[in-house]
């Protein structure tokens, strides 16, 4: 069980330093920056490259939302649950820790305008000048998370090709990112929105509830979908 825990940490800790920090440092980097194109890779990229490896060990789920949509869907034990989340929880803030520490080392942290430090927000003015409201975000979220986890339900499948397990969702984050970036700087993931969170303060901690509800909810009926709708009757249980 701690190998899992220790896996489930660097793993999410991989995703929001290279996720977020791509974001931070390489986006805005006048005519060479990244844009949204490159911060949607480097999301897939992080849960890629570690689905690979430390996913063997884990499962590779580096993400809340993904875990209670597993145990939804009778791929995860429930007496796993909360430690995996923790785990999830502390890899977040020890990346977004480190990357205040580096940033800070430029006198470039910031918390002013939605999307500061990468964090998620709606109902505020962001890409493009657009504001969406609560109820879009949610759904964005919603919907969002739950097609995350049919994919990683299906391909993770006993009767699918393990082997291109990590490339699938990986590219399924980046295809995720390059449809939500604009509407909510992209969550489906509760914990690295509470990450980047914690160290911005103000309106992103009073809105991050939206980035806990709506993907766990999304998981919630991706699990049941999947597990009633596609999943063999003989296909094996995970535990």
């Amino acid at each position: 069980m701690t190998k899992k825990l220790f896996a489930e940490f660097f793993g999410t800790f991989w995703l929001v330093f290279g996720g977020c920090g791509s974001a931070v440092f390489a986006a805005g980097v006048p005519d060479i920056g990244i844009g949204l194109l490159g911060v949607s890779l480097a999301f897939g990229l992080t849960v890629l490259t570690m689905a690979y490896a430390v996913g063997h060990i884990s499962g590779g789920h580096f993400n809340p939302a993904v875990s209670v949509g597993l145990w939804i869907g009778g791929r995860f034990s429930a007496s796993e649950l909360v430690p995996y989340i923790i785990a999830q929880l502390l890899g977040a803030v020890a990346a977004a820790a480190c990357l205040y520490t580096i940033l800070n080392g430029a006198g470039a942290f910031s918390t002013d305008g939605p999307g500061a430090f990468a964090t998620n927000f709606y109902d505020m003015p962001g890409y493009y000048g657009r504001s969406y409201s609560m109820v879009a975000a949610f759904l964005a979220e919603f919907l969002l998370t739950a097609f995350f986890l049919i994919i990683i339900l299906g391909a993770t499948d006993k009767w699918a090709n393990g082997k291109f397990a990590g490339i699938a969702i990986g590219l399924a984050l980046t295809l995720i990112h390059l449809i939500s970036i604009p509407i909510t700087n992209t969550s489906v993931n509760p914990a690295r929105s509470t990450s980047q969170a914690l160290f911005v303060g103000g309106e992103a901690l009073s809105q991050l509830w939206l980035f806990w509800v709506a993907p766990i909810l999304g998981a919630v009926v991706a699990g049941i979908i999947y597990k009633f709708l596609f999943q063999k009757k003989d296909s094996s249980v995970a535990a």
